[in-house]
């Protein structure tokens, strides 16, 4: 992916994307509001949100021995990862052990995180996604460009146009009426739930003193794949630990209300390893560092690490309703991708992730925002310093060229004057009136049209102070 500002450019040029952002992002803030505004105790919530999981990270290595134990205690595998690579591996070794061919996986971002569709690929497994949303992205070969909605870049008839085209058994004569998308995705996906013997999740929790993991969703499509196969492997971020099966009460209050704007989530799945008769009969448990231990360890940006993937950023920032999540080149965009995916990676690892932290006007929404308080803005100028630090004693940027120029300039009053002397001529040239009757500077040439092509430059005075002063 080429970095963010490169790949903004080409996303801003798309009208229909961005008609299709501001319409979504758009609806969900208004439900989020309404619903929002029910709760007095809001801002307690965010707080208690915020308490447990900085609680929970301190002592993270404790309640992770705490959940293996449980975990295996009620018949479960539990196995490590320390990256992507790893807990492929892992995935994959369980399906070859099982002669399994395909998968069925409910929608996990942790899974698309280590490109786990693809490496089972390269071991002959097909992975089937049931969510509505990332089987759109899967049938168009495409990438998810929201936490919550990973389709919403499409809209209504672009998605009759892709399953008409990709999905097999999709009438001929589908509409792009809602309810009828939503009933030919229903009946490409259910014969496969019926047919699968293994399934992958991921976990929006996991419950240390109870070995629980839960799942919330919207269609029912993960409570098949949680049920029906005869093998369940969960993939697991170690951050989704909490302590304390009383915890959930505060997460299950800000979890829908920030993501869908709903009160409560239609589907809430627990388990707690194997029931003989009931449900899968092998379970097995991925927990998974892959960078995570990185970002604990930076002071100021493992806040990130409280996320639980609500999406209420994004769906308030401007600048991701102007270019979409594709542009972050991750799986994680938005302001909380512009963090977290630095934090996972390191600084000065790629121009693309380092582009990343500058993807944000600081405007603190998505602090706002935010059910569990992550200073977003902050992590943000914070990671910003790390970039800068981390591309010391290389070539000096453009930007780093221009203010030691002015530095230069400024430093000394004959060549501040001379400067000065030059501002007659960009007056003229600047003569021409912008839209709202002001003056400016609409075109430079290189290396200044790298300002002016996104914004006018105001035109400068017509004389300066020294000549001002002399004449008066």
């Amino acid at each position: 992916m080429p970095a963010f500002p490169a790949a903004a450019r080409e996303a801003l040029a798309d009208t229909q994307l961005r008609r299709n952002l501001a319409h979504a992002t758009g609806t969900i803030r208004a439900k989020r509001a309404a619903v929002v505004g029910e709760v007095a105790e809001w801002e307690e919530l965010r707080l208690a949100g915020a308490a447990i999981k900085d609680n929970a990270l301190r002592r993270l290595d404790e309640h992770l021995l705490t959940l293996e134990a449980a975990l295996e205690a009620r018949g479960a595998t539990v196995h490590w990862a320390r990256d992507a690579r790893e807990a492929c591996e892992i995935v994959a070794r369980i399906a070859k052990d099982h002669d399994v061919d395909e998968v069925v996986k409910v929608k996990s971002m942790v899974t698309q995180e280590i490109g786990l569709n693809e490496a089972l690929a390269e071991h002959g497994v097909t992975a089937w996604e049931t969510d509505l949303a990332e089987l759109i992205v899967q049938l168009g070969d495409d990438l998810p460009s929201h936490i919550l909605v990973p389709a919403i870049h499409r809209n209504r008839a672009e998605i009759r146009e892709l399953f008409r085209r990709a999905m097999s058994g999709a009438p001929a004569d589908l509409t792009d009426d809602p309810a009828e998308l939503a009933s030919a995705a229903r009946e490409h996906l259910r014969e496969k739930f019926l047919r699968a013997k293994m399934a992958v999740s991921g976990a929006n929790f996991a419950v240390a003193e109870s070995g629980t993991l839960v799942v919330v969703e919207s269609e029912g499509n993960g409570r098949m794949c949680l049920t029906l196969p005869e093998v369940l492997v969960s993939v697991v971020g170690i951050e989704k630990v909490v302590p304390a099966w009383a915890d959930l009460d505060v997460f299950l209050q800000l979890l829908p209300r920030s993501s869908t704007g709903e009160r409560m989530n239609p589907y809430t799945s627990t388990w707690s390893g194997v029931t003989p008769g009931d449900g899968p009969q092998e379970m097995h448990v991925v927990l998974l560092d892959n960078g995570r231990t990185r970002a604990l360890a930076d002071e100021v940006g493992r806040q990130a690490l409280r996320c639980i993937r609500c999406s209420a950023c994004l769906n308030v920032c401007p600048v991701y309703e102007r270019t979409g999540g594709h542009a972050y080149g991750s799986v994680y965009p938005g302001p909380i991708g512009a963090i977290l995916n630095p934090l996972l990676k390191g600084v000065g690892v790629d121009e693309q992730t380092d582009s990343l932290p500058y993807a944000s006007s600081l405007c603190g929404a998505c602090f706002e925002a935010c059910p569990v308080r992550i200073d977003i803005p902050d992590v943000l100028v914070h990671l910003r310093a790390q970039v800068v630090d981390a591309h010391r004693g290389g070539p000096p940027k453009p930007e780093a060229v221009a203010m030691k120029t002015a530095s230069w300039v400024l430093s000394d009053a004959r060549r501040l004057g001379l400067a000065e002397r030059g501002l007659g001529l960009a007056h003229r040239l600047g003569r021409r009136v912008l839209p709202g009757g002001r003056r400016g500077l609409s075109r430079l040439p290189w290396p200044g049209s790298l300002w002016t092509n996104a914004r006018d430059l105001p035109a400068p005075p017509r004389e300066s102070f020294r000549a001002w002063w002399r004449r008066r």
